[in-house]
This record gives C-alpha cells, structure tokens and sequence, in this order.
C-alpha cells in the first residue's frame, strides 16, 4: 500500500471537511477554524487514488492533530494511513472529542498522556426556571449600556439579566461550530453568583438560540465547576469531552 500525504490549502478540502461534519453529528468546537486559516489542511491517498484528510492545529494549541476523515472503504487502514498523517504532518498532539470514534480511536493508539481538557454539552431537557431577585431577561440596548460590569473571559453578549437596577449576568451563543449548532455563553458579575443567575440565563438563551434556527450546545473547562452546574441546571447535559494525548514518538 502507498500512502501519499499532501499539505493543501483548506479550502480545496472542504468538500472532505463537510463528509467529517456530517459523520460527526455533533458540535465541532474548531470548525471555524478552516475558514480562518488556522490549520494545516492535508489530503491522503493510497495508491494515487483520494482517501481521506486530516487537519492540524496551527494557530492556537499548535501542534494538534484536532481532524482525521478516511473514505468507508479505507477503514481497516486506517491506523496505518493515521501513521503517515503523523508522520509528514510533524504533529505533537492528537486532540479528540470522545463523541468522534475514529478520533478517538486514533488517540488511543497514538498517544500517552491523555488529560481531558473540556466538558462538551447539549440540549437534553427544558427547564423551568425562574430568576432571582425578580430579575429580568432581555436584549442589550445598542447604546448607553457599555461597560457593563468587569468582563472576565467571555464577551459581553446581546443578552443579559438586570435585577434591582443593576446589569447582574450577560450572554449570548455564537456561530463559530458547524451549523446548525450554536456556542453558548454567560458570565455573571463577580458578587452576584450562586444566585441561578447563570443558569436563568443559559435557559433564556436557549430559546432564542431555537428561534434564530441554531441548535443550543456549549462547553466549559474540565475544573470548571460552577459553569458545569450553571449549564446543567439550564437544561444541558454532558454529551463528550475534549481530550488531548502526546504523541508517542516511537509511533512513526
């Protein structure tokens, strides 16, 4: 078997890239990241005819082989193919949703080291929540509003609570994973937590998320307690986690 591998440009891949999301099923937490050029895109092939592709991170986490696709019919050669992947790309790390099987597959082959790095989340139930506080969801006013509060990692958002006539928690989803799924998101002002702010929030937002024809789903850091809580008290569970593995060397 001859194993050809070659760097392209994403874009001539992106017809492969689309067969990837539709197998996945899920929310791709990097798929943005092909339209911005932030990877290292090559194509595989096993004796001059196309099999697949695989994608490497380039811009943030450099190193990571985040992306791996080979044809149905290429399957049972697919640790060998993934070998070569490895071995022209220079990747590092292999990093796997544990909802992709292949990925993961891939990652336990090829890796040592495995420490899972994110919870992934989906839309499993509606909640029934009320807010503290008699406090109220609505939309960010286009002037007058900003700052709101001291923002930690998260942008302010177009949504946001206001209780007591101060601006407590804002938020929104963005359109970065792969349609139709939506990246949910909240922050709530440092001394008003543990109040169902957060999670109040994330089940308002769900809704106009539905509204706007996106499919709710989020993500949070492993040691992230409180946004894990917040998240599933709104109605979203657990449906995979972001894993990461060094590559072992003798592996090429």
């Amino acid at each position: 078997m001859n194993i050809s591998i070659a760097l392209h440009e994403a874009r001539e891949l992106m017809t492969l890239h689309e067969l990837y999301r539709a197998e996945a099923n899920c929310q791709l937490i990097r798929d943005s990241h092909w339209a911005r050029g932030f990877l290292n895109c090559y194509s595989i092939a096993v004796d001059g005819r196309l099999a697949g592709h695989g994608a490497v991170t380039e811009r943030y986490d450099k190193g990571r082989a985040h992306e791996f696709y080979v044809f149905p019919e290429f399957r049972e050669s697919a640790t060998e193919l993934f070998r070569e992947f490895l071995k022209i790309s220079g990747a590092t790390h292999v990093e796997a949703q544990s909802n992709l099987p292949l990925m993961m597959e891939m990652l336990k082959a090829f890796t040592t080291d495995i420490c899972a790095e994110k919870f992934l989340f989906a839309d499993g139930r509606t909640s029934r929540l009320t807010c503290a506080a008699n406090g109220a969801f609505r939309r960010l006013r286009e002037t007058g509003e900003l700052p709101l509060f001291n923002q930690g990692n998260e942008p302010p958002g177009d949504w946001l609570i206001e209780a007591e006539g101060k601006i407590v928690a804002t938020g929104g989803f963005l359109t970065h994973y792969n349609p139709p799924y939506a990246d949910l998101y909240m922050e709530v002002e440092p001394t008003q937590r543990r109040k169902g702010f957060g999670s109040y929030l994330i089940q308002e937002v769900k809704k106009v998320c539905y509204e706007s024809g996106k499919r709710p789903a989020a993500r949070c850091d492993h040691l992230n307690a409180a946004s894990r809580a917040a998240l599933e008290k709104a109605g979203m569970i657990v449906c995979g986690e972001l894993l990461v593995g060094t590559v072992i060397p003798k592996m090429y």
